[in-house]
């Protein structure tokens, strides 16, 4: 099994969600389809067009945002005047009951990516019945130890590139919020500080997947590097503005998974994920009544081609018979 072929969108706009911000959205597929929001990861990522080849296109009305301050929406986080303080979990979640209500949407099935799977998660807990299935891949929920382990913890794994990540902070920086510390330098009215650290944070992300620095294309584009690197610290350094009113609480998603009870959801993992140092995912799953889980061997935050096929099977399974 392989996705879908490539198709265009039938509609697409701008959408007003207040705070001087419009997001992008696009529909494809089924315009009578099942409804399927896809959430991108990052956070500061962008909902790419291969992201529409996870449905049926004749099954679904496939649903696409690029979230606040990301990709096509406005204004760009990488416009060091863009106001950050309007981009937290709470907003976002606020944007998708905004385009649900737009599209003339009841319910939809979610699927996430990454931190597209935080917000998907944190989406179903707190709009309960509005989410009718979860299909969820590179699974994470947000948790002050994930962040501690992508940024500090594996350093053990990878030395010689978590030296340089650290060098670049100020040296009474470096004990402390890695995220929270990098954000401080790209928020900094210096445009050369923000580019040294967009790079250098990007540079670290690269090590990690695992790449030669410069290898991933995306990073190479220096507005791109900056907005991604800008919106993923601000909510890393953050504790991603989980909890109630947005002060972040550590474990939070995992906290409430027992309020997903009566969501199907569809779990895909690759087996390297360094996620899964933690057992986030066993952890979501065994908490979460009525979901699936799904290992694939031998792959990493991208469960490549065999990843890619579960998905398939997933959104294939739950367009014929729900949940």
């Amino acid at each position: 099994m392989s996705r879908y072929p490539e198709i265009e969108p039938y509609d697409q706009g701008m959408l007003d969600v207040g705070d001087g911000n419009r997001v992008y959205w696009e529909t494809s597929g089924n315009p009578r389809g099942r409804p399927a929001l896809v959430l991108h990861g990052g956070p500061g990522s962008s909902a790419g067009p291969n992201l529409r080849r996870y449905f049926d296109p004749a099954a679904y009305r496939i649903v696409l945002l690029d979230q606040r301050g990301a990709g096509r929406s406005t204004p760009p986080a990488s416009d060091p005047a863009t106001d950050m303080r309007v981009n937290t979990t709470a907003h976002l979640l606020a944007d998708l009951e905004r385009l649900r209500a737009h599209l003339g949407i009841e319910r939809w099935l979610v699927w996430g990516v990454s931190w597209g799977s935080v917000l998907g998660l944190r989406y179903a807990q707190t709009h309960p019945g509005v989410v009718s299935e979860l299909v969820l891949t590179g699974v994470a929920t947000g948790s002050h130890a994930e962040v501690d382990l992508l940024t500090r913890g594996l350093g053990n794994i990878f030395p010689e590139a978590h030296e340089r990540f650290l060098a670049a902070l100020p040296a009474g920086e470096r004990d402390g919020n890695l995220a929270a510390a990098y954000n401080r330098l790209l928020e900094s009215p210096d445009p050369e500080v923000r580019e040294r650290a967009a790079k250098a944070w990007t540079d670290w992300e690269t090590a990690t997947i695992p790449a030669p620095p410069g290898s991933v294309a995306r990073f190479q584009d220096p507005v791109f590097r900056r907005g991604f690197a800008r919106t993923v610290t601000h909510y890393w350094g953050n504790d991603h503005f989980l909890g109630d009113g947005g002060a972040g609480d550590a474990e939070v998603v995992l906290r409430d998974a027992h309020l997903l009870e009566g969501v199907p959801g569809t779990l895909v993992q690759g087996s390297l994920d360094f996620g899964n140092l933690l057992g986030i995912v066993w952890r979501l799953h065994h908490a979460w009544p009525g979901s699936e889980l799904t290992i694939v061997d031998e792959a990493g935050h991208d469960a490549g081609q065999a990843g890619d096929d579960a998905l398939v099977a997933a959104t294939d399974r739950y367009a014929r018979h729900g949940g």
